[in-house]
Parts: C-alpha cells; structure tokens; sequence
C-alpha cells in the first residue's frame, strides 16, 4: 500500500494552526461532501476522493528533506483527505509504534472513507417493499390502501341508498344474497317505516343475525302494506326468532313468513308458537331445514289448538321424529284453519306416520276433510306405514297431493296405497318415487289409471320397474287415464321399455311432459322414440332424454323425426349428458331451425 510505506519514512506530521479548518471552510467541506461531492476515478479502479479546497502541511521535517517529505506527504493526503469528525490531533502527538500506527491508520482512513463517501440511494429497493400506509384488517374490505376504507364505505352507503329506493318504488323487491349484515338491514329498515309499496321483500342471505332482527322493532308495527318477509339462510338463531316474534305480535300485514336454513331451534320454535297463539294474519309459516325438535313441535302443536288462520306449515328437514309427529297430530285433532302440512325429511317412522294420520282423520271428521297438500316423503315409512297413509287417502274428500317420495313401501305399500287411491276422487298429484316398486307394484298402480281420470300428475321415477313395469304402465295409458305429466327417470326400463313408452305415445292425448332420464335407452330406445315423433301428437310438449347413452345415430333419428312431422308441438328436448359429437349436435340444431321455419314454434334442444 503506497500511502503506509510514505508515512513510514516521514516524520510524524503535527498540524499547526495553518493546517486546522476554518469555519468557513468547515462550512465549504460540508457542502462539498453533502450536496455537490466531486468524484475522480484512477485507472487502477479504486475510488478516491480529491478535494482542492485545502492542503495539510508539515512543519517538522527537517529542511533538508521537508520539501520532499511535503511535497510526498500532501500527496498521500490528497488521496484521502481527513474529517474534522476525529482527534487529529491526539493521534498525530501520541507517539506509537510504527506497525500500531499504520493499523490505526489504516483504520482511520477506512472510517473516513465510510463517512465521506456518499451513501448508495434506497429508492430501488424501497420500491419493492409494500406500500407504505397499508392497513390490514380480517374484516369485510381488506388490505385497503390510505383513504381507500372511507370510500367503499362511501360506495356502500350509495348501494344501500339505492336499495332503499326499491323499497319505496317496487312492490317486489328481490334483496337476497347482497351481504349487506345487521348495519345495513338498519339502514334499510327505516325505508319500510312509512313505505305503503313494498309488498314481498326478500332479505335472506345476508348475513343478519339476532342483532339485526331489532332493526325492524317500531317498523314491522306500523307496516301494514308488507305481506311476504323472507329471512332464510341468516342465522339469527333462537334469540333472533324471539326478538322478531315480540316485534311481530302486533303486526297485522304480513301474511307469509319465511325463516328456512336460520338455525332455530327447539326454544325459537316455541317464541314462534306464542306468536301464532295471539298473531291472526299469518297465513303461511316456513321453518324449514332448522333444528325443531320433540319439545319444538310440542309447542307448535299446543299454538295449532288455538290459532285460527294459519293455512300453511313447512316443516321439512328438522328432527321431530315420531314423537314429535304424535304430538304434531293432537294439535292438528282441534285445528279449524290449516290445510297444507310439509313433513318430509323428518324421520317420524311406521309409528309417527301412524299417530300422525290417527290426528288427522279426527280433524278430517271434525272439519269435513280440509286438509289439502300433505308430505311426508323421506321419513322410513315402509309398507307398514303405508297402510295407515292408504287409510287415510280412502276417507279423504278434500287432498289433493300426496308426496311419499324417498321412502321404503316397496310393491306391498304400493298395492295398499294403489287400493285406496281406487276410492279417492280428489287427489290430482300423487309422488311415489324413490319407494323400491317393481313391476308388481307398477302394475297395481297402473290399474288405477284405468278408472281414475282424476290423477293428472304421476312420479314414478327411482323405482326399479324396469321393462316390464313400462309395459305396463304403457297398455293402461294408451287409451285410458288422464296423466299429464308422467316422471319416470331413473326406472332401468332400458330400449325395450322405451319402445312400449314410445307405443304409447302414437295413441295417447293426454301426456304434456314425459320424463325418462337415466334408463339407458342408447340409440335404439332413441330411434323408437323418433318413431312416435313423426305421428302428429297434440300433447306431448316436453320431452327429457338426459344421461340415456344416446350417440349421434340416435340424435339422427329424432332429428329426422322433427322435420317429417310438420305439425309437432314438442317446445323442449333434453338430450344433456349423453354422448354426441359435433355431428349430432348439428343434426339437432339443423332440426331445430326447420321446426321454426315451417311452424314458426321455438324449439329448445339442451345438448
């Protein structure tokens, strides 16, 4: 290093008072280094500054050599001129050895040029770190930016305004689904305060809870146009169905209530049943998919001996069980008012459904048979329950649909059921799907159809009937019976099923809508059909062909069945989730255009 072995050879400098810095040049240095640094480069690559504002001279060296020795020493200087921030001083009295000496040196001039040097900017790397001034936070509107929270809020309020003015300007307002929680339902609710428009509103779906609910304390009460309130699918829980059932006593407009999928249970339902006790405007009462126990019905039960207006009660998919039935059934025995019960997914059993119907055939005696609708579908009933469903169908004179749908009666209850339906004049919609029927059971059922033109809608599907079960269904139809819509998907009738269905259909006026989803009809099922298409047929409208393995030689088939016949009144084909390619497809779209053009008749195909 040039500069150590200079230094080694000369005296030890001592600045004198020429050599110390002025104020002014203290000042004149500061700048230098802060503001305008000027930078030089030697060819050997080492950074260097080089500063022609002052020079350290030496006033010790003998005069011999002192103009040598200052003229080397400046030179060594220049290379790397001092700061006023240390002792110089002190360090050039004191008297080290020469190997300390250089290491301090050394040292000094490395802290000097650390100090001196200017710094590198930051910029580049600040710009990779986040923005400055983010908040973050788990709530609605995340990780906003600087004045970014006060806007959306801003654009919520707007929102919330312009909800507000559908309530005062439709008299249906769809509102489901906008998330807009407990503060926005209070913000909404001064709207329906003196609002004498809005007749449905539907809030579900919107993330209220019990607090929310006390929103509409002084609304609701002096509300009178309101007829249709929908709450579902926010949990506002039992606190909530008390809050709004206090609230609600004195309300004499709404007359439909909707509180499905919002977590009541056993005590809500009963805050329900003292509303219903003193409450002479609800016509209709939704409680579906909740958590309604034993102890909840029981409650109901009790409300259903005295209310006088209710008409309609949902309660599917809760867990009353059979004693929740049984105690369902002693309200029902004194009830003057209610003509539609929705049980289905319930779990009552043989023994519910038994103590069930036992209730209703004495509210039947008591009222003449105003019970219009009832479902008990998805509860275990096997044939032995059956019975007691077919007992009560027999003496029934006013229902007019029956859902047994997802049950186990098998061929037995489907007999039993097939007999009293022989009796009954007044059921139009009978649904015995999902039931385990055979052929056995199809065929006591189509009999039936024989003498009863009052049946107009038939579920069948999920029963294992298969080919011989459309046989049968198929001779009955063709020239008896008043089906209109008949559903049997999913029953393995296969190709051979599906030419009696197809039989059936060159002769029969009646079927509107035929479903055969899932029976594996493949193309000759497909072109058994198309057969029957080209036949003029008035009824048949809709028609759904779904998940059947059909391919493109069937797809041809009907299509060449819609153009021949000039005059079919088929408005929907489903022919989903089979397996045509483009080509199929085409042909049916081809087919499609050719039906409009020639009748004029949309066509929808589904592919």
């Amino acid at each position: 290093m040039d500069c150590a072995s200079t230094l080694s050879i000369c005296s030890h400098p001592k600045p004198t008072a020429n050599s110390s810095f002025s104020t002014g040049g203290y000042v004149l240095l500061r700048r230098r280094l802060f503001f305008s640094p000027s930078l030089q480069y030697v060819s050997s690559g080492r950074r260097r500054l080089k500063f022609q504002t002052f020079a350290i001279k030496n006033a010790s060296a003998s005069s011999g050599r002192s103009g040598r020795a200052r003229k080397v020493y400046t030179e060594s200087q220049s290379e790397a001129a001092p700061s006023t921030s240390f002792p110089v001083k002190e360090i050039a009295s004191s008297v080290l050895p020469v190997g300390s000496f250089i290491v301090v040196t050394f040292v000094m001039w490395k802290l000097v040029e650390k100090l001196m040097m200017p710094k590198k900017s930051k910029a580049p790397v600040q710009e990779k770190k986040p923005t400055e001034g983010v908040k973050w936070s788990f709530a609605a509107g995340t990780n906003l930016l600087p004045n970014f929270g006060a806007k959306i809020e801003r654009e919520s309020k707007l929102r919330l305004n312009d909800f507000s003015k559908e309530l005062r300007s439709f008299s249906i307002v769809d509102m489901s689904g906008r998330n807009f929680g407990d503060e926005g339902l209070f913000f909404l609710a001064e709207s329906l305060a003196y609002n004498q428009v809005a007749e449905e509103v539907n809030f579900a779906a919107n993330g209220i809870t019990a607090e929310g609910i006390k929103a509409f304390d002084g609304i609701l009460q002096s509300n009178i146009s309101l007829k249709v309130l929908n709450l579902s699918g926010n949990s506002i829980g039992d606190e909530g169905a008390k809050v709004l059932c206090d609230i609600l006593v004195d309300n004499s407009g709404i007359q439909k209530l909707q509180l499905n999928s919002t977590n009541i249970g056993d005590e809500g339902a009963k805050a329900i049943a003292e509303l219903l006790k003193k409450n002479s405007t609800l016509r209709t009462l939704e409680l579906n998919n909740n958590l309604i126990d034993y102890s909840g019905f029981s409650g109901l039960a009790e409300a259903l001996l005295e209310n006088k207006s209710l008409n309609s009660l949902y309660l599917n998919g809760n867990y009353g069980g059979a004693l929740g039935a049984s105690a369902l059934a002693k309200g029902l025995e004194g009830n003057k008012a209610l003509r539609e019960l929705f049980l289905h997914g319930n779990s009552i059993g043989d023994e519910g459904v038994r103590a069930l119907i036992t209730g209703l055939s004495l509210h039947k005696v008591l009222l003449a048979g105003k019970l219009t609708a009832l479902d008990i579908g998805n509860n275990m009933i096997t044939s032995k329950g059956a019975f007691h469903v077919a007992e009560y169908v027999k003496k029934s004179k006013s229902l007019l649909w029956l859902n047994v749908y997802m049950n186990d009666i098998k061929d037995e209850g489907a007999e039993k059921i097939a007999d009293a339906l022989k009796e009954n004049r007044s059921i139009t919609n009978i649904d015995l799907g999902g039931n385990d029927i055979h052929a056995k059971g199809i065929t006591a059922i189509a009999e039936v159809l024989k003498d009863n033109t009052v049946i107009t809608a038939l579920e069948l599907g999920y029963n294992p009937m298969g080919p011989d079960g459309a046989r049968a269904l198929s001779e009955v139809l063709k020239f008896h019976g008043n089906i209109k819509t008949l559903m049997l998907g999913w029953c393995k009738i296969g190709a051979k099923g599906a030419e009696f269905i197809a039989d059936t259909l060159k002769y029969n006026n009646t079927i509107t809508t035929l479903d055969l989803r899932a029976n594996g009809l493949s193309d000759e099922g497909a072109k058994s059909l198309a057969r029957s298409l080209k036949v003029v047929n008035e009824a048949l409208v809709s028609l759904d062909l779904g998940f059947n393995e059909i391919r493109d030689e069937g797809a041809f088939s009907i299509s060449q069945a819609l153009k021949a016949n000039e005059d079919v009144r088929l408005t929907s084909l489903n022919l989903a989730s089979n397996f045509l390619t483009k080509l199929g497809q085409s042909a049916l779209t081809d087919a499609r255009d050719h039906v409009y053009e020639m009748n004029e008749k949309e066509l929808s195909i589904g592919f």
